[in-house]
């Protein structure tokens, strides 16, 4: 696979360090609020990265944290704590709203076949680790302690700026926004590790440390769970592309001084999702979330697709208009594969291997998934019988997880049902599972063009499933055997 790397700016060959096997971490969100449409295209994003990782034959380790504490309204540590913020504003502890914003978030990533991580950590889980990677960096003197808190030490580094050129005029108090000055600092790009005493007396979660009590800063949380579950070399880091600074930057700057040697080489990052008002956020504009989009009659599926239209590395601009399209070529995608007939030869595997290198080629250059649907739709139109092509949609849906076969099989038996309810024709009187009614269905077809092999074969697979059909003038009843 050819990837592009954030560090490097340029797109390589993807190398890890124990071939055929990915360590891969992907920030996670903070949960203090349903996650937006913008962050989901990222994990929308990742989600393509790991499944396509494990289609080429590799091994795959994803952790991914979730933020429950310490990540603060300015990503340069000030602020007010942005779990507090929600506790605040639904008047609940901090561990209800992370648990019911977690959970939030994870019934969206299944309605949009997001794949959940191998490992979800909580930055609560993992106070200890921090607090010992911390002190190692106090003992190499990469932090020191000032003012209550402990700061890591950004003058011992050769170079800071990783994923973007900075000249020391930009680190200026007051020039580069989001930069307040702080006076126990050091130098100026200096970071929190842990804070104690500041400004955040209320801070609802606080834990015993040596430097006193207190809570870590966001940065380090990524750096411990990683290093917990990964080990000691990471080969893949993603995440949106506003976390490569200061986030990302400061994850490497505390996790390599810590470490003594490099960490990660591959950094991954998906640009934004924005409006025709400029980028998707939380504060203003319309709040567009998972939920927002099924109100207005859209499948999530849908938007889904809009986002494998478009390279990760584009700015992709979001309308009702442009959602509207993508639903409606999704339908069309659906529809086009729901007119193919299951089981009615069998698969053509020179012509499913040609197709499939295609579809490798194109998604493995930088996960282009726009080339990706391409590859689809020209599976769709290769001239082979209907049973290769549904196998190379089964195969490429392993990556692109847009449930085409499922909702093809479903709109296969709705349509049907319609026509015979109309027509006075064929009709299904069991129990409704999509997929067996699409297999009575073409049961019934088969016998309809006296092609009883192919109708007794379909029923003889079904009673092996413990499925029995009756024939009845109103129709055929099916029920599954106890």
């Amino acid at each position: 696979m050819q990837l592009y790397n954030s560090l490097t700016r340029k797109k390589a060959e993807f190398i890890t360090r124990i071939p055929g096997h990915v360590e891969m971490y992907t920030c996670g969100p903070t949960v203090y609020h349903f996650a937006h449409i913008g962050n989901l295209r990222s994990y929308i994003m990742e989600d393509i990265l790991e499944k396509f990782l494990r289609y080429e034959g590799k091994s795959v380790n994803r952790v991914m944290n979730i933020t429950d504490v310490g990540h603060l309204a300015s990503d340069a540590d000030t602020g007010e704590d942005k779990m507090l913020k929600g506790a605040k504003r639904e008047h609940k502890t901090v561990m209800e709203i992370a648990k019911f914003y977690t959970d939030a978030f994870f019934a969206d990533c299944a309605k949009l076949n997001i794949k959940r991580p191998d490992t979800v950590e909580p930055a609560t889980n993992c106070i200890q680790e921090y607090i010992r990677i911390i002190s190692a960096l106090i003992e190499k003197d990469y932090a020191y302690f000032a003012g209550g808190n402990v700061y890591f030490n950004s003058a011992r580094l050769e170079r800071y700026y990783l994923f973007n050129d900075y000249n020391e005029e930009d680190l200026a108090v007051g020039v580069r926004e989001g930069v307040e000055e702080d006076a126990n600092k050091r130098n100026r790009n200096d970071f929190v590790l842990w804070f104690t005493k500041s400004k955040f007396e209320d801070q609802a979660l606080k834990w015993d440390s040596p430097w006193g009590v207190g809570y870590p800063g966001w940065h380090m949380e990524c750096t411990g769970i990683s290093l917990k579950h990964n080990g000691e070399y990471l080969d893949l880091h993603c995440g949106g592309i506003d976390n490569a600074f200061p986030h990302h930057t400061n994850e490497i700057a505390q996790s390599e001084s810590y470490l003594g040697h490099p960490w990660c080489p591959q950094w991954f990052h998906v640009h934004h999702l924005n409006t025709n008002s400029g980028k998707m956020s939380k504060s203003k504009g319309e709040f567009l979330t998972v939920s927002l989009l099924e109100e207005k009659g859209f499948n999530p599926l849908a938007y889904r697709f809009f986002c494998l239209q478009s390279h990760y590395r584009k700015n992709l601009v979001f309308t009702w208009e442009n959602l509207e399209n993508a639903q409606g070529a999704y339908n069309k995608l659906i529809a086009k594969i729901a007119a193919l007939t299951p089981g009615s030869a069998p698969v053509d595997q020179e012509i499913f291997n040609q197709q499939k290198e295609k579809f490798l080629k194109s998604v493995g250059n930088d996960l282009n998934t726009s080339l990706g649907i391409t590859a689809l739709y020209d599976a769709l139109k290769v001239k082979a019988n209907d049973e290769t092509k549904l196998a190379l949609l089964k195969d490429f849906d392993q990556v692109l997880s847009l449930s085409l076969l499922e909702k093809a099989a479903e709109k296969r038996a709705q349509d049907a049902k319609a026509s015979s309810q109309t027509a006075g024709g064929f009709v299904i009187t069991g129990e409704g599972d999509p997929e067996i009614d699409a297999l009575v269905l073409q049961r019934a077809q088969a016998k309809k063009e006296k092609n009883f092999a192919l109708a007794d074969q379909i029923r003889n697979d079904l009673k092996a499933r413990g499925i029995t059909l009756l024939d009845t003038p109103q129709g055929v009843t099916w029920k599954t055997e106890k």
